[in-house]
């Protein structure tokens, strides 16, 4: 009998929450290269929630599929910011409908007492910027993981 290898373990939906820079670095890099239309984002003054609808390449899986021979999957996820005092963009024009936009990286600038801004860039020079009185941050798996439908995975510059 041998021990059970992380291979041998069953695939869960995540479900992660960032309660300062560190953590969201994590969350970061789970939703990098994610896309979603202008009209799945959210923003909720009332309850100081933003929120999108992102359709997550599966970056925790990526050596699997790749070692196992089969194809990259992307799922659907809900990034919410939590603790959000106001937001501001440049580059989304939220009229245009149709507009599919790509999350580059996703980044917390501090302020003075653990206030500050959480950074979503975007591709095409678009950013969006959340001024937040704490990080507080979730990201969590809604669907099924589906074949990416491009069938490859995102590529980085370094």
């Amino acid at each position: 009998m041998s021990d059970a290898t992380f291979d041998d373990g069953r695939e869960a939906p995540l479900n992660l929450g960032a309660l300062g820079a560190e953590d969201l670095e994590i969350i970061a890099a789970l939703a990098q290269d994610a896309v979603f239309p202008v009209t799945e984002i959210s923003w909720r003054p009332a309850e100081r929630r933003f929120a999108l609808l992102l359709n997550r390449f599966r970056w925790e899986d990526k050596d699997s599929a790749e070692k196992r021979g089969r194809p990259y999957e992307r799922v659907q996820s809900v990034l919410v910011v939590d603790q959000v005092l106001s937001v501001a963009s440049q580059g989304v024009d939220r009229k245009e409908r149709d507009l599919i936009l790509s999350l580059l990286s996703l980044s917390f600038e501090p302020g003075s007492d653990g206030d500050g801004h959480i950074v979503l860039t975007l591709a095409g020079d678009g950013a969006i910027r959340l001024a937040v009185e704490a990080v507080e941050v979730t990201l969590r798996d809604v669907t099924r993981p589906y074949q990416a439908p491009s069938g490859q995975a995102p590529r980085h510059e370094t």
